[in-house]
């Protein structure tokens, strides 16, 4: 079962890096503390693997045929992929770092099923435009009703507290549920791990990477997009966890960086599109297309070691 410990270590380095995904614009906003925030995450995230996580976890490993050591070698490639993103602050994302070791192997070996991985990649494509059309409909239907329907200040910044809350738990909730599938799915595939056993390792390792490493992400994803106002703030994590959320029931794992920054920039474009900072944007961008590259390129790289310290290609 040491096979089982890339997978361990990635589900580590998803949870660091994507809590800021799910309460970063709650944290940087001063509604919630960040380690409420962490502890809201972990349990939500657990839950939401256990029971949505199934229907994603056939896509993944189902990419390339996947020996054992095959499944070691992706899960550590991504993971490593991830750990040096969560260092340098970029909210990047888990799906592209699987799928590009995924394929890398596929290449490698001839058989990488293209077909999959287009419908796979136009999802991507899909996300941020999904959380961008969902935060810019939510906050102009959500602001209409609350100024329609709740004059009292006070009771609309409780409200505004109150719905960061619940969309941040919800979040968490839907990450879990989606994202699972990128940690331990190669598992399954390769005849490893149950589906109740996959869901269950990842989503604990997941929990254990939001409860340990995640402050740095938390507030690059909270504060360096967009001015937030709580009710902005609401907002965007509602419409980041609806994208995931509907993505899971395609049974297509995307990614939360792309689901919230796409959110993050529809809230800007409704207050002032002069507000969304480029800078970060670009360099967020720059993440996303270095994820998979970096990914394949690693899993090629451990493939290579391996061979050349025994003398054949272990991993096939």
């Amino acid at each position: 079962m040491w096979k089982v410990s890339s997978g361990l270590f990635l589900g580590w380095s998803l949870g660091a890096n994507h809590t800021g995904n799910v309460f970063g614009t709650g944290v940087a906003t001063g509604v919630v503390t960040y380690r409420t925030a962490i502890w809201l995450t972990a349990l939500y995230i657990l839950l939401g693997a256990l029971l949505e996580g199934p229907k994603c976890m056939n896509v993944v490993g189902t990419l390339s045929h996947l020996s054992t050591l095959d499944a070691f070698a992706c899960a550590l490639a991504a993971a490593i992929t991830m750990t040096v993103l969560t260092f340098l602050g970029l909210p990047a994302s888990t799906s592209h770092a699987i799928i590009g070791a995924i394929t890398g192997i596929g290449i490698f070996t001839g058989s990488a099923d293209f077909a999959k991985l287009y419908r796979i990649v136009v999802c991507w494509v899909l996300t941020p435009v999904s959380g961008l059309v969902f935060a810019y409909t939510l906050q102009k239907v959500l602001s209409f009703l609350l100024d329609f329907a709740v004059p009292s200040l006070t009771l609309r910044n409780f409200i505004y507290s109150v719905g960061i809350i619940i969309s941040g738990c919800y979040a968490a909730y839907s990450l879990g549920g989606n994202s699972v599938a990128n940690v331990t799915g190669v598992y399954v595939s390769a005849g490893m791990l149950s589906v109740q056993d996959a869901t269950l390792f990842g989503g604990l390792s997941i929990a254990m990477g939001t409860l340990t490493y995640s402050r740095k992400v938390m507030l690059s994803v909270g504060k360096g997009i967009v001015p937030l106002d709580p009710f902005s703030a609401m907002v965007a994590v509602l419409a980041e966890a609806a994208t995931l959320h509907l993505f899971t029931q395609l049974g297509v794992p995307v990614s939360s960086s792309q689901a919230i920054v796409g959110a993050l920039v529809g809230v800007g474009l409704v207050k002032d599109s002069r507000t969304v900072s480029r800078t970060m944007l670009v360099r967020i961008g720059v993440g996303w297309l270095c994820t998979p590259v970096a990914a394949g390129v690693i899993v090629l790289l451990l493939v290579k070691l391996a061979s050349a310290g025994t003398g054949s290609p272990i991993f096939f």
